[in-house]
């Protein structure tokens, strides 16, 4: 019989995307883990990943299981909320993705007065993580970028330049990218926007000095206003002493909406007032950034 944890740690390898990584989510040594994997291909009798340098792939026979894999950890998930006895019944979890700015959060925290009888935990990551944790159960909400049909949007957000107030370039509409060759640049090193904006600049023949680096966007936004250097971000992000404006030719935008797990699907009451209250917070937030980017 196949044991819980070992499908656990398969399931860590593939959303995590290496050994290390899927190791520190469960809170196991790599040896540990990786024994349990050659454990759990001795039991299936075939090898379920390619390993590499770089990464790990799925085989045939990993595809195949994984499959079956989310369908058993979501199963033992809902089972384990519906026998569970926490006062006021169990949190709402609340998936939310690292790159939305965090006021946006605290404000529809406010408006929900966080009076509703019903506890949350909201649970940042990244938009991989997030579809796995929704996946199997451990969020019921993921407020994160959303595509196709299968979705609630919520905002259309595109992504521009970030700067000092007191920046020679602070004021202007538009930016282009060969105006901040000389710049320093922070990096947002969680921005799904990353590669992309990247390539912009290399196209441009753009290679900046990198002053700083974090995945903390509020830190980045301080040492913007600071001076530190210039950042691309959403549009919808504001902070005191930072200009925005958008970058010249760089037209990707993403959209960002709610995704319902099988616990949240027909969700009422004081759980379905708090995500209004959060989508209305994240609209705020963008039509703000809007009429910002209007203004003279």
């Amino acid at each position: 019989m196949i044991e819980r944890y070992l499908l656990r740690y398969f399931l860590a390898v593939i959303d995590q995307g290496n050994f290390s990584r899927a190791a520190a989510h469960c809170h196991v040594s790599q040896p540990t883990l990786s024994t349990g994997i050659a454990k759990l291909e001795q039991m299936t009798g075939a090898a379920l990943f390619m390993r590499n340098n770089q990464r790990v792939e799925l085989t045939a026979a990993g595809t195949r299981l994984m499959n079956h894999a989310r369908r058993i950890e979501r199963e033992f998930n809902l089972a384990e909320q519906a026998v569970a006895k926490e006062p006021g019944g169990a949190p709402l979890r609340i998936g939310v993705l690292n790159s939305i700015a965090g006021d946006v959060i605290a404000r529809a925290m406010v408006l929900t007065g966080l009076d509703t009888g019903i506890m949350v935990e909201l649970l940042p990551g990244n938009e991989r993580e997030l579809l796995a944790r929704l996946d199997s159960g451990r969020i019921d909400v993921a407020l994160t970028l959303v595509r196709g049909d299968k979705s609630e949007a919520i905002i259309d957000d595109g992504y521009g330049v970030a700067l000092s107030a007191t920046h020679r370039l602070a004021g202007r509409d538009e930016i282009a990218a060969e105006e901040l060759a000389s710049d320093p640049m922070i990096v947002r090193r969680h921005c799904e926007a990353l590669s992309a904006t990247s390539r912009h600049f290399v196209a441009c023949g753009v290679r900046p000095h990198f002053a700083f680096r974090s995945t903390n966007d509020e830190r980045v936004m301080q040492m913007v206003a600071a001076g530190l250097g210039v950042t691309v971000m959403p549009m919808s992000y504001r902070w005191p002493g930072m200009a925005r404006a958008r970058l010249k030719d760089f037209e990707l935008r993403r959209s960002i909406g709610l995704l319902y797990g099988a616990r949240a699907e027909n969700m009422s009451g004081e759980a379905a007032a708090i995500i209004s209250a959060i989508a209305q917070a994240l609209r705020e937030a963008h039509a703000q950034g809007i009429r910002s980017e209007e203004s003279p």
